[in-house]
Formats: structure tokens, sequence, C-alpha cells
């Protein structure tokens, strides 16, 4: 079942329409900036200053500036131009420089690489002495190629790719790595720069197809109904529900965001993203200790986003927004369904039972759940920001889908998960930005450890520890590692809002920690990636500094991104602050992650901390003899 939008006039924070999207391919065209060679890796919105955004009111014209980034797939040259999409002015045209990196990869580039591979002898001689014959079951599977100077220099644009089989055309082909085979081909002159072929293992035979199995019957339905209708309202782009209030957004690179959350008329936060995750490689053989893929600055997580279905992806009585990006070409492409809104009981929100009087009571927890998916290649993952009748917000990232094999018998930098078939070692590290609002546009961010006590005078008997608050009070200062010896948490307060007890109204960021980027310092990826070196940054706002590894990590040499946003260390006391957070699972494969993964969660919370003046949820009702429950004995409290 799903719910109705009721139709608004445009906001300021509003994603892009189609309309929008064509409107500004129009004005390019126009322009003379569009030939037959010209395509478009990104069309992004440029959200307007927050000055602009707090006094706009219901009915106003809102600013629709386009940020477009269009590459001559013939010269290889990269233009990037601002367009009004409101008033149709093209504001600026500039072409970028090669050093700054690549625009993202262009679904068509997937196809020109693999058809280059095929094409080019070496390849077929190496499937040939290996025993392939049906090369039209080749799959090559072309991917971001990292930034190696010392091998083709500085001013290519290129891919690498590896070779996988099928034994027909429905066959998984992840199951069948053709191992120490690898291409690499320069996307605009057209050539095959080199073919490395140095394996002698043989292609894994078993399948990994994972349909087809035969049903379980023992699994009865769970069958989810509201019949009284849900407790959200949607206007637009704006949702309100049991004292939350935020806009939904969607952009082709970072796929779902979410603007001016905030729980019972007080702000929490500007805005929440997921702009950058990097999935580095632990395997140092030379067809893999390249992979170091940036899922949304190099193929874009929201172009790449799935159309979701009821009762698969999402459960209930769900409310979906459609969103549209551009194509190659610039024109418009509407994802339908591509987010899924809906409420989730999720157990007990508090409990007490009276040991004097043998009353209980009990209140059931529930959460609004807003949700997307994207697939990347071979992964695929989920991205679901939570928001809880207690005020708390947390983000689940859920990574599944098949992981990436090569083939062998033993490795000690990948686990065997199927006769013959190895899976490296990697990460899957995800960057959330957190354009902070607490109480208001003023905050500081406090790191907060529990600290044990000696056994002396003061504490005789050794049971004493206490807490220790460090003001994060410059950027420098301000690059955190998480420390769970020590329960360490970070506060964002206010400095103008105070609680009744007269203190900062406070979230605390609650981190659900794992390791950071393990590779070396001098390793590439640690320059590129270098925003996964830590668990926190925190940084003083600036409308341009939107990417924790830069505007263009596809082929970036590194050092963009988060190292120079905080390179001047500016002062934080009482700014408008943005927090990175860094998240994510080192994953050792298990032979239970194939052919498809059980998904793997990781994220963290943010919880009012003195934001409230006391437990929101006090009047919740009290669903004892509710309509699930036999009569005579509900309790609730599953």
């Amino acid at each position: 079942m799903t719910t109705p939008t009721q139709a608004t006039s445009t906001h300021p924070l509003d994603p892009l329409t189609a309309a929008e999207i064509a409107r500004v391919r129009d004005v390019l065209v126009a322009a003379g900036k569009v030939t037959e060679t010209t395509r478009f890796p990104s069309v992004l919105p440029i959200e307007p200053a927050k000055s602009l955004v707090r006094t706009h009111q219901p009915g106003e014209p809102a600013p629709r500036r386009v940020l477009a980034v269009l590459l001559d797939v013939t010269t290889g040259v990269t233009s990037q131009a601002v367009v009004d999409a409101a008033t149709g002015t093209l504001e600026s045209f500039e072409d970028l420089a090669a050093a700054d990196g690549r625009a993202p990869i262009l679904f068509e580039e997937y196809d020109r690489c693999a058809d280059l591979v095929r094409a080019d002898p070496r390849w077929q001689a190496a499937m040939l002495r290996r025993g392939v014959e049906k090369l039209e079951l080749a799959f090559v599977a072309p991917l971001s190629p990292g930034s190696f100077e010392e091998e083709f220099g500085n001013d290519r644009r290129y891919l690498r790719a590896l070779t996988f089989l099928r034994d027909h055309v429905d066959d998984s082909p992840w199951a069948h790595p053709v191992e120490g085979l690898l291409a690499e081909v320069d996307l605009i002159t057209g050539e095959v720069l080199r073919v490395t072929d140095r394996g002698d293992d043989p292609v894994p035979a078993e399948h990994g197809n994972y349909t087809g199995y035969e049903p379980r019957t023992t699994l009865k339905p769970i069958s989810i109904t509201q019949p009284e209708g849900v407790s959200f309202a949607v206007d637009g782009s704006e949702v309100t529900w049991e004292g939350w209030r935020f806009r939904v957004g969607f952009n082709a690179r970072e796929g779902l965001t979410l603007h001016q959350i905030g729980f019972q008329d007080t702000p929490v936060l500007y805005r929440a993203s997921m702009p950058e995750m990097v999935v580095p490689y632990g395997d140092p053989a030379p067809w893999r200790n390249w992979i170091s893929y940036f899922d949304a600055g190099e193929y874009l997580l929201g172009k790449n986003a799935n159309s979701l279905k009821l009762g698969c992806d999402c459960l209930g009585v769900i409310h979906y927004f459609d969103a549209a990006v551009a194509d190659d070409h610039g024109n418009p492409v509407t994802i339908p369904q591509v987010v899924c809104m809906h409420e989730e009981d999720y157990g007990v929100l508090w409990k007490h039972t009276n040991i004097l009087t043998g009353a209980s009571d009990v209140r059931r927890s529930r959460r609004l759940v807003v949700s997307f998916f994207t697939t990347i290649g071979n992964y695929d993952y989920g991205f679901f920001w939570y928001f809880y009748l207690d005020g708390t917000i947390e983000l689940e990232a859920k990574a599944t889908g098949v992981v990436f094999c090569g083939a062998g018998e033993e490795s000690p930098y990948a686990a065997q998960i199927a006769p013959g078939l190895l899976a490296p070692v990697h990460q899957h590290l995800f960057c959330a930005r957190l354009d902070a609002e607490v109480g208001g546009d003023r905050n500081t961010v406090e790191e907060v450890d529990f600290v044990r006590l000696p056994t002396g005078p003061d504490n005789p008997r050794g049971n004493a520890f206490t807490f220790k608050s460090t003001v994060l009070e410059s950027e420098h200062g301000a690059q955190r590692l998480a420390d769970t010896a020590v329960g360490r948490t970070w506060l964002v307060k206010s400095a103008d809002n105070l609680n009744r007890l007269g203190k900062q109204r406070a979230y605390q960021l609650v981190p659900k920690p794992g390791p950071t980027l393990l590779a070396q310092e001098d390793a590439t990826v640690h320059g590129r990636a270098a925003f996964a070196t830590k668990h926190l940054w925190v940084t003083k706002f600036a409308e341009d500094e939107r990417y924790p590894a830069g505007d263009f990590p596809n082929q970036h040499p590194g050092g963009a991104g988060l190292p120079a946003y905080t390179a001047g260390d500016r002062p934080l006391v009482d700014e408008d602050l943005v927090l990175w957070h860094v998240f994510g699972p080192t994953h050792l494969p298990r032979p239970e992650d194939w052919p498809v993964m059980p998904v793997d969660y990781s994220g963290f919370m943010l919880r009012p901390h003195g934001f409230l003046d006391r437990n929101p949820a006090l009047d919740v009702p009290d669903l004892t003899g509710c309509a699930h429950c036999p009569p005579g004995q509900c309790g609730c409290s599953h």
C-alpha cells in the first residue's frame, strides 16, 4: 500500500525535476556548448545560501541553480557550467585542469571499455591460452583505475578491466574470475594501453547463482497493516512525523539527502547525507593492488539507485519519492520509487514494573524509516535513516550483493569461500556529512571520554570513575579516532539555546567504530582517501566544501577534500559546524557470504543529550489491550 503526496510550490531545497534537467541541457545547447561528442558525467543542484533558504516564504520564486559537468569524449576536455534553471541563464562556463581529477565514469564508458578489450588480440590470446573459446560469454568488468602517475602519466582518462566468465547468459560471472588477466584502456584515444597476463590458476567451475532454489515452506507470512492510516504527513518534499520535521532531497551523486531536520520545533541538522565512501582492497597482487573504489565520486550513488518494490525492499504502508537524474547525454531520467518511507514497530520504547505495587507500564517504540538502495557493480548498498520517538536519529548502512573474488586455493590476503574461489580482504568506509544546527547555527563540539580514577583518599575502594570533556577548538585538533576503551562520544552543543537546567542543549554522536583506512601512508589510496584515516573530522561550514575526497576523486592524485578544507585550521568554538563521520565494516569474507551476501550492518546514532527537558515519549499511548494481543494477555513487551 502506498500513500499520496500533497502538491506544493517549489522550495529552494527541492530535488531537481526532469523539466529542470532538460532546461539545463537546452541552455547549454543554445550556448553552443554541446556537440555530438559532448557527454554529461554529472548534473547536480547548487543549494542556495542558508540565509536565503531560511527566509524563503511559500509561494516565492525559488532559486534553481545547477552545476553541470561536461566531457568531450574525443578530446577528454572536461568543463563545468553553472546554469540558472529558473531563468534559463548560463552563468558561467570553464574548462577544468586534468590535475584536478577526472569527471565521474559514464555508463557508456563501461561498454566502450569492454568492446575495446574484447577486440584486442592480446586479450583474445590470453583467453585462448586458458582454453576459453566462447568469448561472447566473457564479462569484461571496467573499473575505476586509482591514480598511479608512473603507469601512464596523469593526462589520460582510462579504466582498468578484469575478466569473468559465464556458462550461459544468466550465469553469475562473479563466480568465474579469470585470474591474472588485466587490461588497461584509454577511453579517449581508444587504445588498450596494456594487457597483463600472468595467471595460471584455473577458472573456478562451480556456479555462483543464487536464484532457483526450492523455497522453504515453514516461513509464514507477516502482514503489516495500519488500518487508520499512517502517522506522517508529506507536503511536497517536507515530512512531519511525531515531533520531527525535515525535507527529503535526492541528487545523482549522493543519492538521498535530508534537510532542515528539527525535533519539537528546534533545529538539529541543517543537512545530512552520505557524500562519499571508499572500498580499498588489501591484496597486493598486481591485478588487484590498485582497487579502491570511490562509489559516490567516481560512480555516482544516486545515478545508480534502484527503483524499490513494495513488499520486497519496503514492507508496510509505504510512501515513495521519485527522483530525476541526467543520463550520459544530459537528458532527464526519472527513477520511480527511489526513496522509500514508512513506519515500523521497534520493540519496547520504555518499560518499568513497580516492585512495590506490581503495576507495570510499557510503551512500544516506533521509528520512521527513510531509505534508498544503490547498486555499484557487484555490491548493493542501502542507506537507512531512522527517526525515533525519543528524538534519536540513526543512520544504518546495509552492504549486500556479491563479494568480489579471484581464483586460487590459499592466500594470506583472501579467504576461500568456495572451491577454487578466493575473496580478498577489503574495507567499506562510509563518510556521513552532518551539517549541524543543534539549537541554532552556533555550535561547539566536545569529546567525552570516561576516565578511571586511581585508588586513593578520594577513591578508597577503587570503584570511582568519571568523565572528561575536551573542547575541539580548531580543525587540526578535531581530527579524531573513536576509542571504545573509554566509551568515546562527541557532543554538539548549542551556544544560544539552554534547557531547563541552564545547560547547553546538545546532541551526542555515538559511533559504532571499526578500523579506519588500513593502507600504508605511502599508498596512493591513503592520499586520495585521507578522510578515511579518522573517525571524525569537524570543519567550519563553507558552501563549496561538500565532498570528503574532493569534487573529482576519479584519478585524483590525492590531497583534496578534508585535508585541503582543514589546512587553515579554522576555529570551531560557537561556529557553524560540519561533522564528517567515518564508519563501516572491514570485511574478511566467509563461506556464508556466498553466493550472495547477507546484509552487513554498520552505522551510528545521534541522540539528544540535554536537548530536551525530559523523556519526550511519556505521552506515547498505552497499547495494553491492543488489537494484536489476546484478550487479557497483552503486555506488549516484545
